[in-house]
């Protein structure tokens, strides 16, 4: 039998690992920090209805451009972040955020050049990265998870990269960036700054976004996606805001006529409903909050969460409590630093389940 090393595959692809969190049929499923509440019915009629509307053309291509998804994407970021006057030539779409972050790092990246993150963060920015053919830089996060303004800026001068991540709120640890901390790298990076907002819809009040730093600032890239907030995991639809000129570069690069008309119609039928679906956020963050309380009452280190998963800790051999919690039906994420395990947060019910299964399990 033939396997993939027998073939004549890319050098630098040799011995990895695809990605990928464990895909189990379980009672209570909180490892990809998915919204755990289903569209309404109000809105899957809406959605088959806008469907039904696009297949009598699907012998056509979808717009290119995506102008209509982008305007109301705009949209959206204007009422999300007010005063941002964000518009549709300030946004870009595609499938899921991380192809966002492929179409980035081939038009700002690629051989020769280099691209630094700050770890633990998400796990894609360095697999993405290297994919593309650019050389990922490891620039560790501190103590705490947070991130040290003058050490950012230090690693920033060091390496000097051509693609920076920041990720706030972070994954897999929940931490927010204070604006002071993305304007310093910013003013440091000699190349473009990506902060990655993913999970952005359920900070703290007061946490403020990175949309704020875009004006007259043409190599700040903020990235989004509708999987997280939005509950549309199943869409496959990320975005970012940038400068109009950031959108004409990822132009030269993406695919031709990369979403489906079928993806624009949800997409937009998504955000027409945006109260419906939003309307589920401030039950994750109270019950997020809720959740961090308890760990720590219950005796466990904690990390300030600002997205819509808690990590916790730490343990001495957290795959026997991660394997504890799955034969309790309660599939949680191995993720992170090796003593610490990241929790999705649930419903109500899902989350009294981990409960029981984290206390039964030790």
């Amino acid at each position: 039998m033939t396997s993939l090393n027998d073939l004549p595959i890319r050098d630098d692809l040799r011995g990895r690992e695809p990605y990928g969190a464990p895909q189990l049929d379980v009672p209570v499923a909180l490892n990809t920090n998915e919204n755990p509440y289903p569209p309404s019915d109000r809105l899957v009629k809406a959605l088959a209805e806008a469907v039904a509307d696009v297949a009598g053309g699907l012998n056509r291509y979808p717009d290119r451009d995506a102008v209509a998804l982008r305007e109301d994407l705009a949209a959206f970021l204007n009422g999300d972040t007010p005063g941002a006057g964000l518009t549709a030539r300030q946004v870009w779409a595609a499938n899921g955020s991380n192809e966002i972050l492929l179409q980035i790092l081939q038009a700002f990246g690629g051989p020769g050049r280099g691209a630094l993150g700050f770890e633990p963060s998400y796990s894609m920015h360095p697999i993405i990265t290297r994919v593309s053919g650019t050389r990922w830089i490891d620039a560790h996060r501190d103590e705490d998870f947070g991130l040290d303004p003058g050490r950012a800026v230090a690693a920033v001068e060091e390496h000097r990269p051509d693609v920076v991540f920041l990720t706030s709120p972070n994954n897999p640890t929940g931490t927010a960036l204070p604006l002071e901390a993305i304007e310093a790298v910013l003013d440091a990076a000699p190349g473009m700054v990506v902060v990655d907002e993913a999970y952005a819809e359920f900070r703290r009040a007061g946490t403020p976004s990175a949309l704020t730093l875009l004006p007259g600032r043409p190599r700040l890239i903020v990235t989004r996606t509708m999987s997280k907030a939005f509950a549309m995991a199943g869409t496959r639809l990320g975005y970012l805001a940038a400068d109009p000129a950031v959108v004409d570069a990822l132009q030269l690069v993406r695919l031709p006529y990369h979403l489906s008309a079928v993806t624009q119609a949800v997409a937009r039928t998504a955000l027409a409903h945006e109260a419906d679906l939003l309307s589920t956020v401030g039950m994750l963050r109270r019950e997020r909050d809720d959740l961090v309380a308890w760990l720590r009452a219950e005796g466990f280190e904690v990390a300030d969460s600002d997205a819509n998963f808690v990590l916790f800790g730490r343990f001495p051999d957290r795959e026997r409590v991660w394997r504890a919690l799955l034969g309790k039906g309660v599939l949680i994420r191995q993720v992170g630093p090796p003593e610490w395990l990241r929790v999705s947060v649930g419903t109500p019910e899902e989350m009294a389940a981990f409960r029981n299964a984290i206390k039964e399990s030790l």
